[in-house]
């Protein structure tokens, strides 16, 4: 029995009209680490046009989409 592949976990994102565009491709080892990053660059995302983003297990969607907006 062969052990099940780790997929890349990966941000998708979208504009204020949920139309996919481009954004930075990262890849991430873990949800946490995913989190993490998002936390750190969603100001920089926001100023490049992408108001929500969904987080993706490989081809699976764990959720989203988010939008990104400052708490407060």
């Amino acid at each position: 029995m062969t052990e099940p592949l780790d997929l890349p976990w990966e941000w998708k994102y979208s504009d204020e009209a949920g139309v996919g565009v481009p954004g930075p491709e990262v890849t991430f080892d873990s949800q946490e680490s995913a989190e993490t990053w998002l936390t750190e660059h969603f100001p920089e995302l926001a100023e490049a046009g992408i108001t929500a983003v969904s987080l993706f297990d490989g081809e699976h969607v764990i959720y989203g989409p988010m939008p990104l907006a400052p708490a407060g």
